[in-house]
């Protein structure tokens, strides 16, 4: 006790300045966990959440025994799947090419552009994503697909297209986040190792090979690991308000966020959504979990706990 009472006397304005972010933690993120209560239940406002009737699993059958169970399982990891591999090799890369750069301006400037997208919101990402396809009136259809020759394109209702537009949407808003994420990292190499490299006859691509890439490996692993927590769970707006809640889409753009979204508004059952987020949850940390000791067995340094 007394040892922990002078740590708090000599380290005070530490903890000051960790009291908000435990604050906002805890009613972010702790306080609502007693909601898991609602996953459980039937639950209606009269009788709130401790005296509405318990119901076991049967919230979850909602998820399970649907016919579109496996659709959006499927949707929802593999879109996850590509967006982790993608965004982390083009974060990586134009964060590399972001630290060849010279000019303190040019970086900077570079630095901007490719951090607004990830600034925009989904719904003004929407009404950008529309501008270019819409049927009528849309860049591609109205002015570039006639100049190169090709028939318009009703972009709305072909599911075929939408993989490779989603992927594209969720790469162009995303990367420069990441890019500062592992760009943050780079700056923080020892530049005498780049040195070194250079009096051995290293080139550039030697440099990065053998020095920037392996100095990032943790970064890429707590990133990787942190994003496989999320890959039951998908961006709402990227699915929903990019295709415009298109019927015709819903083989390509349903996920389980979506399908759980479709379902409350038809059923109003909030114990089902409640079951799809706990569903996420579990399975989210049982992979961190999972691939953190797998991590750890291999490079011990690596891993997050």
């Amino acid at each position: 006790m007394q040892k922990a009472l002078r740590s708090l006397k000599r380290y005070w304005p530490l903890y000051l300045m960790l009291l908000p972010g435990t604050v906002y933690l805890l009613i972010n993120n702790y306080i609502p966990m007693t909601g898991i209560a609602v996953a459980f239940k039937q639950y209606n406002v009269r009788d709130g959440l401790y005296h509405s009737p318990n119901i076991g699993l049967k919230n979850f059958e909602f998820l399970f025994k649907t016919s579109d169970a496996w659709l959006i399982t499927r949707n929802t990891v593999l879109y996850n799947l590509v967006f982790i591999i993608l965004g982390a090799v083009l974060a990586i890369s134009v964060a590399i090419i972001l630290n060849e750069i010279r000019s303190k301006r040019a970086k900077q400037t570079y630095q901007t552009i490719i951090l607004i997208p990830y600034l925009i919101s989904m719904v003004v990402v929407s009404c950008l994503v529309f501008a270019f396809l819409s049927n009528g009136s849309g860049f591609l259809n109205h002015t570039l697909l006639p100049a190169l020759g090709l028939e318009p394109v009703s972009w709305y209702s072909e599911p075929k297209y939408w993989p490779f537009i989603l992927v594209l949407v969720n790469t162009w808003k995303m990367v420069g986040y990441n890019c500062i994420l592992y760009y943050a990292t780079i700056c923080g190499i020892d530049h005498s190792l780049y040195e070194a490299a250079v009096m051995d006859g290293a080139n550039r691509w030697h440099q990065i090979t053998y020095i920037t890439l392996p100095c990032l490996k943790s970064t890429i692993i707590i990133l990787t690991l942190m994003n496989l927590g999320n890959i039951f769970r998908s961006d709402f707006g990227l699915f929903y308000q990019i295709p415009m809640n298109s019927g015709a889409l819903l083989e390509v753009t349903n996920t389980i966020d979506t399908y759980v979204y479709r379902g409350l508004m038809q059923t109003n059952n909030i114990g089902m959504s409640s079951a799809a987020g706990v569903y996420q949850s579990i399975v989210g940390f049982v992979l961190v979990f999972t691939a953190n000791m797998i991590v750890r067995k291999i490079d011990s340094d690596s891993s997050l706990f």
